[in-house]
């Protein structure tokens, strides 16, 4: 029997000892470990204890966005003429109240349904995503919102406003003989003596030329002539030269003062340095290549495209172009819309800064103002006014307004 007690014996395990400490019951809290604190950064593996040294965020240099030629202005701030940038603001300002003009005078009655109004943002030219009203109400002597009896909301001119537009209506027909002879100069610059009806319509407001031009140019059989091409455009071509008015506005003022002209434009003559030449020599050899200035009425198409005197026909064309206008200024999409015609390249904007004295481009990069500089004077008020300036003058004044003031004409309530 000893041997069956001795093998029923049951044996004590040996403890394991270990350096770790006891995992402590749960009701009790977690014991301070035994090793010192600069140690306790090696208790895990993924430790995320390390000292912080980032910048905060709010201590952090804010990083300026490079400007793209959609923002960036033309012109630095030391070289900056606020009253032509003011101009340009001033177009951004009204822009809504000219193409909303525009637009409403070719619809019937003169008024449109507000629902299909809030769909045409470009042809209104309010911003895209904001409510139509929200632009109306801007000029309440101008344009006024009803409810017809179809039990929809329109909305149209004022009975102020239709007073004006006769107004305009009578100096439109005043001025067509000028205008026509601005077509004609317009023809005549061309290199083909030739220009689609389109492009002249959608410059219009440019020369102020009537909205139905197009329909009056069968008036004047001995002038223009218009032919339609395969593609079914219309083109508007000269019948007559005359060279009475194939005379620039640079050629009769270098007439009065030829002094001006002269330090009009600078195409400076490229040298060597070892001529050593003085400011005063650098100017007399540049301007040997100042004159003669090439006239805008030539076949500059002929020209070699890159040469001086294709440089000085372009600053020409460009500088006529601007004289025909009503301010004396365009925007590079008026401009664009001639560039075949009238020989000019994609460099228009660098060679128009090449010669700040005679031009100024104002707003950004990609939307710039061209201005004929000497048209103004030193507040920027144009110093000859056309009849349809002083008339828009007046209408910006009026569309500024929130009430008509003592002595006016009230607005209809329909």
């Amino acid at each position: 029997m000893a041997w069956r007690l001795l093998s029923t014996k049951v044996t004590k395990p040996k403890t394991l000892t270990t350096s770790l400490s006891p995992i402590p019951p749960p009701h009790l809290p977690n014991p301070k470990p035994k090793f010192p604190n600069f140690l306790s950064i090696f208790t895990s593996l993924f430790s995320t204890s390390f000292p912080s040294t980032k910048t905060p965020k709010k201590q952090r240099k804010k990083r300026k966005k490079k400007e793209s030629p959609r923002t960036k202005l033309v012109q630095h701030e030391s070289a900056r003429l606020p009253h032509f940038e003011h101009l340009v603001q001033r177009d951004s300002f009204f822009k809504f109240l000219i193409k909303s003009k525009d637009f409403l005078s070719k619809q019937p009655d003169h008024v449109l349904r507000l629902d299909d109004a809030g769909k045409l943002y470009r042809e209104l030219g309010f911003p895209r995503g904001r409510k139509v009203v929200r632009s109306i109400e801007r000029h309440p002597l101008i344009f006024e919102t009803y409810r017809h009896s179809d039990g929809k909301m329109w909305f149209g001119f004022t009975d102020f406003m239709e007073g004006l537009l006769e107004e305009e209506r009578e100096i439109m027909e005043s001025m067509e003989k000028d205008r026509v002879n601005v077509v004609r100069k317009l023809l005549m610059m061309s290199a083909e003596k030739r220009i689609p009806l389109s492009k002249i319509y959608h410059c219009r407001a440019l020369f102020g030329i009537a909205e139905d031009f197009r329909d009056r140019v069968s008036k004047y059989p001995n002038f223009f002539r218009v032919t339609v091409e395969d593609d079914g455009r219309r083109i508007l071509e000269l019948v007559n030269w005359d060279p009475s008015l194939a005379i620039s506005a640079l050629e009769r003022e270098f007439m009065l003062d030829e002094d001006r002209v002269k330090k009009a434009f600078k195409f400076p003559l490229k040298h060597g340095k070892e001529l050593d030449l003085d400011e005063e020599d650098s100017r007399k050899l540049n301007l040997l290549n100042t004159l003669p200035l090439v006239s805008p009425y030539s076949d500059g198409s002929k020209l070699d495209l890159w040469s001086l005197e294709a440089e000085k026909y372009r600053v020409g064309i460009l500088h006529e172009l601007l004289s025909l206008t009503l301010e004396k200024r365009a925007s590079i999409h008026h401009i664009v819309e001639f560039k075949e015609e009238f020989s000019l390249t994609k460099h228009t904007y660098q060679m128009l800064l090449k010669q700040p004295r005679t031009f100024y481009l104002a707003g950004t990069e990609m939307n710039w103002v061209v201005f004929l500089r000497d048209a103004y004077d030193e507040n920027g008020v144009l110093i000859k006014k056309d009849p349809q300036v002083v008339f828009n003058e007046k209408l910006y004044k009026y569309a500024e307004m929130q009430q008509m003031e003592m002595g006016g004409s009230g607005i209809r309530k329909r």
